[in-house]
């Protein structure tokens, strides 16, 4: 998470590029919530809230909307979306804070917890006691995250993809750990709540036939159409393409493309392949999945 915070990070090419969450995903997280009769429609909390994308997606089911982030680049990016409206500014706040410290919190002050995309950067043991602390009787908590991304029609792509995210020789050795590894396994690795203050806990896996091994997987969830100049901007928030251009300046001065820009032709090229034609222009539309996780609980 770190990489977020640093003065060189382009929070707003991050914000445009980032894939937004489908109704369906809010439709079944409140469903989730509105299932206990103590359910309020107060107040709801985003933890690693970033620009602030799933926040505002709160709005028009809760009265007051908090972000929070640690990074202050986030945070300034976020607080920008509302400098237009009015009523958002009314009901919307962002404040810097790491997800594990709510001390500016009351006890009992919070409907609903979320966290889109940032819940394996986390201190499980702090946070699920500070989730106990803040959030009232019958609220909730729901967190989720993507892993790697697919090309919807052209699975013999995958292992290009593949070896492009987490390869030795291309950006695996430039993601932040363990985060990147607690999301790419689906956020396995955070531990379920523990005590009589934690009710119903349950993880749903969103990941179509992606990865077998995983229970009960429902369909693939987030999914997007877009060109393939708006693949190569995805393909350029990638924090550990920011790490790699540290380490490697001199990749940004290549004559044909950095290593983003590489794979990106050759991605376009290996989908040619498959449909036997010439490789498509920036213009050219393709549909990327990305298999989610969703982990949902209930304070007792």
């Amino acid at each position: 998470m770190a990489t977020f915070a640093k003065k060189t990070f382009d929070a707003a090419r991050y914000a445009a590029a980032r894939p937004t969450y489908p109704t369906q995903l809010y439709d079944f997280i409140f469903g989730f919530h509105a299932r206990d009769p103590r359910a309020k429609w107060d107040t709801a909390l985003d933890l690693g809230c970033g620009t602030g994308q799933a926040t505002l997606e709160l709005v028009p089911r809760f009265a007051h909307v908090i972000g929070s982030d640690p990074s202050s680049r986030m945070i300034a990016q976020a607080t920008k979306s509302l400098d237009s409206d009015s009523h958002l500014k009314a009901r919307v706040r962002f404040v810097q804070s790491a997800a594990e410290e709510l001390g500016w919190l009351e006890d009992g002050s919070v409907d609903i917890i979320v966290s889109a995309q940032a819940a394996h950067w986390f201190d499980w043991t702090k946070l699920w006691p500070e989730a106990v602390r803040v959030l009232r009787p019958g609220g909730s908590l729901a967190v989720w995250g993507y892993s790697q991304f697919r090309l919807t029609h052209h699975p013999s792509c995958t292992p290009l993809i593949h070896a492009y995210s987490q390869g030795t020789h291309a950006l695996g050795p430039y993601w932040e750990r363990p985060g990147r590894t607690i999301l790419d396994e689906h956020l396995l690795a955070i531990p379920s709540p523990s005590g009589e203050a934690w009710g119903e806990f349950q993880r749903e896996y969103f990941t179509g036939d992606h990865y077998p091994s995983l229970p009960a997987s429902r369909p693939v969830l987030l999914k997007t159409r877009t060109t393939w100049a708006g693949v190569l901007g995805y393909l350029r928030t990638f924090s550990a393409l920011h790490n790699f251009h540290e380490a490697h300046p001199e990749d940004l001065q290549r004559p044909e493309g950095d290593i983003a820009e590489r794979f990106w032709r050759e991605l376009r090229e290996r989908v040619a392949q498959d449909k036997g034609a010439e490789a498509e222009g920036e213009e050219d539309e393709v549909e990327i999945e990305w298999p989610m996780a969703l982990l949902l609980a209930r304070r007792a």
